[in-house]
């Protein structure tokens, strides 16, 4: 009841727009559509999997569900992703949606389906892993268990409450948005790499958190509006970067007024067998240059936190920079991200 009274209360739809979203998903396959996408992103060959009809068929009831505002469609290389939308039309239809019980045969046998799709997206992120477990595992001996960076992590940027908007950038394999979507209204990571975004997709799917997706895209060229999150988190990134200054100016950009950037990375350090090992980059982030960084970008210097080695092996120490965004008149620049 508490989210029809937010629709109720929050931005309207105009009489035309209202009337086409409760047409739109006033329908069997499109309520079904509403009831699925609310709960996970699919591919159309996905989404003809769990319901049974064709992708053709699929693909117009897609359509006029994206056109209703009910839907977004994100390409993908050679797929094309769908998912609930953020609008006011996408919250009636999946509100709408909601009404429906698990109970219902036809809503169990969706998601019965449904489950074995996310079966099928562990499996190969399971056989990714294992094949990559070497590369990908070497690392985290160097420096402090990753539960306590989390810890840390938790501690800085939940402190002021729930989080609106949350965008992880650089996301790999999805753990960021698992860790802090609990403490969002909405998350969303963004990769370049195919591979790593099926890693965290099985992973968002085995948690089941509806209100957490990710993209594909480049944060240079990123497909969001300017000025539209609360919360920006970049974890080991910046090292991996040939220009982390213009990342974070970038980053600072996707950021309302106050909003809030959390960068977690290497302290400056001599480890030149990195570079070579698992692409290094930079050789760690000294603090005069995040504090350049920052400076040119907009952002304010909030807070900081180390977390050095303690144990034996353990070579790096973990920097924790929490960074929040100026007015636009005092930052970087007003141009709207592309």
């Amino acid at each position: 009841m508490a989210e029809l009274v937010s629709i109720a209360t929050g931005p309207r739809l105009g009489f035309e727009d209202l009337v086409g979203a409760l047409r739109a998903v006033a329908e069997p396959t499109r309520l079904r559509l509403a009831s699925l996408l609310g709960r996970s992103e699919l591919t159309v060959t996905e989404i003809s999997q769990v319901i049974g009809q064709s992708q053709p068929r699929v693909s117009r009831h897609l359509r006029l569900l994206v056109d209703a505002g009910i839907l977004e469609r994100s390409p993908e290389g050679a797929f094309v992703f769908y998912r609930l939308g953020e609008g006011v039309a996408a919250a009636l239809a999946g509100h709408t949606a909601e009404l429906l019980p698990a109970s219902d045969n036809v809503i169990a046998a969706d998601l019965a389906a449904l489950e074995r799709v996310r079966r099928a997206r562990s499996q190969a992120a399971a056989a990714y892993l294992s094949e990559h477990q070497g590369t990908l595992g070497t690392l985290s001996g160097l420096h402090v268990p990753d539960a306590d960076v989390e810890r840390a992590m938790l501690e800085l940027i939940v402190a002021e409450g729930p989080i609106g908007r949350l965008l992880d950038i650089g996301t790999g394999t999805g753990r960021i948005l698992e860790l802090l979507a609990p403490h969002s209204e909405r998350s969303i990571g963004l990769d370049v790499d195919h591979d790593m975004l099926v890693l965290a997709r099985a992973a968002l799917g085995e948690a089941q958190l509806s209100q957490v997706s990710v993209r594909h895209g480049d944060l240079h060229r990123p497909p969001f509006e300017a000025a539209s999150f609360d919360v920006a988190v970049m974890h080991h990134v910046l090292h991996l970067l040939d220009d982390p200054a213009e990342a974070v100016a970038d980053a600072a950009q996707l950021l309302r007024a106050g909003g809030r950037l959390l960068i977690v990375d290497f302290a400056a350090h001599e480890l030149e067998y990195l570079r070579d090992l698992h692409g290094h980059r930079h050789l760690g982030i000294a603090d005069e240059e995040m504090r350049g960084w920052a400076l040119a970008a907009g952002l304010d210097l909030e807070s900081e936190r180390s977390l050095p080695p303690g144990k034996p092996g353990e070579q790096l120490t973990v920097r924790l920079w929490l960074l929040r965004a100026r007015s636009r008149a005092g930052g970087r620049g007003q141009g709207a991200v592309a």
